[in-house]
């Protein structure tokens, strides 16, 4: 399927995957700042934002609808950024389709499957997709039952916009989302034949988040045989938004950086 795709700026091409339960908005402030010198894309996922809902929700549908839209975009070839869910859909894209990536930016996640630890929140947006709230408020003191961090819940409730008839409504499709979470959280699994990923990759980690071990490392360079990683400190999971100008110095200088450096 085509993903709903904001974009800004001129330049080389730049694609931008967001994570789960996210939107191409999240990246918005790091798509401005790289606009100057890059056409920047930032997508919807399937299931999220305002790109169309589909039952099935695993990396190879995820990739095959980044591969589609930037075939719609006329992109013959991009760097790709991809954080967390994203960052498995944007591996997921290196694998298959090695010839339409120059460089791969992937943001706090590793290759490997991740044990469940979005059920509660699962459950508090399941009730909140089963009985739309009549206000934000309302839909905060609801979903403060499941998730105590109001940060969390700032993010998850970006997501929750006026439908049509005027109505609150959450752009996530919840049941989606639940059913296909074991394949979310699943490892990226390369083709038999796939021998490794030749061009230049760099992995961003949170010094504060799990999401990225030192024990991934094998896992990562397995795939990845010229991997980098950048570890930033006084951030978790989110770097790109808790350490906005460290993570975009970062990612500028990566892009323009030549092969070998």
């Amino acid at each position: 399927m085509r993903l709903h795709t904001e974009t800004i700026g001129s330049g080389p091409d730049v694609v931008i995957l967001h994570g789960l339960f996210g939107s191409g908005d999240n990246w918005r402030n790091q798509a401005k700042k790289l606009a100057g010198n890059f056409t920047v894309h930032c997508m919807d996922a399937r299931n999220h934002g305002e790109s169309p809902h589909m039952a099935t929700m695993n990396y190879p549908a995820m990739a095959a609808d980044v591969f589609t839209t930037c075939e719609s975009l006329n992109i013959k070839q991009t760097h790709l950024i991809g954080h967390s869910m994203g960052g498995k859909a944007a591996m997921q894209m290196a694998i298959l389709h090695p010839e339409l990536i120059d460089k791969l930016i992937v943001v706090d996640i590793g290759p490997r499957q991740y044990p469940r630890h979005h059920d509660e929140i699962l459950d508090g947006l399941s009730k909140l997709y089963d009985n739309p709230p009549p206000n934000r408020i309302q839909a905060d003191t609801v979903l403060a039952d499941y998730v105590e961090d109001k940060l969390v819940r700032a993010f998850l409730l970006k997501s929750l916009q006026r439908n049509s008839q005027g109505e609150y409504q959450l752009k996530f499709n919840v049941p989606a989302i639940l059913h296909s979470y074991d394949q979310i959280a699943a490892a990226i699994e390369p083709p038999e034949t796939f021998s490794g990923y030749e061009a230049a990759a760099l992995f961003i980690k949170g010094a504060e988040s799990n999401y990225l071990l030192p024990e991934d490392r094998d896992s990562v360079l397995s795939i990845f045989p010229h991997a980098k990683v950048k570890t930033i400190s006084g951030a978790g999971h989110w770097p790109h938004s808790e350490k906005p100008e460290v993570v975009y110095k970062i990612i500028a200088d990566f892009l323009v950086q030549s092969p070998g450096d």
